[in-house]
């Protein structure tokens, strides 16, 4: 998946939460599992940034 765009629609999970599918080969790349916590900062203009929560 290297420079390759994936388009994937934002899917609403409760009344205050959203969720967005990301592609399997960005999990296993980051060696992210399935309830690992992880931080989301918002970096502004329509961009997010996700990466593994440290304490």
């Amino acid at each position: 998946m290297k420079n390759e765009k994936s388009v994937h629609k934002l899917k609403r999970t409760s009344k205050y939460s959203f969720s967005v599918t990301l592609p399997k080969e960005i999990i296993d790349k980051y060696g992210w599992r399935e309830k690992q916590k992880l931080s989301v900062i918002d970096k502004g203009r329509g961009k997010i940034e996700i990466s593994d929560w440290r304490r």
